[in-house]
């Protein structure tokens, strides 16, 4: 019986790690959640930033004046000194 000191390490070693995998398994599922709580947040805060930014544009938009009643052409060509008739 050769193998018998051999399997009763083998069944020790299974033993003993069983509660390091338990205890792993157990981390990484609180890693995980917090990880997800985090990105949640981030995300929450990265779509109110573009929120916001979408607003200033659209009021900085609004305080500018508009070209076109003043009769400028927003074409960016005419500034170049193209003859161009923009009266349509």
């Amino acid at each position: 019986m050769p193998y018998l000191p051999s399997l009763v390490l083998i069944v020790l070693g299974v033993v003993v790690l069983v509660p390091f995998a338990v205890r792993a398994l157990r981390s990484l599922r609180r890693f995980r959640a917090a990880s997800t709580l985090v990105g949640d947040r981030v995300g929450d805060g990265v779509g109110l930033l573009r929120a916001r930014s979408a607003a200033l544009q659209v009021a900085l938009a609004e305080r500018r004046p508009d070209h076109a009643r003043e009769g400028k052409p927003r074409v960016p060509s005419v500034d170049r000194g193209r003859q161009e008739d923009n009266r349509a």
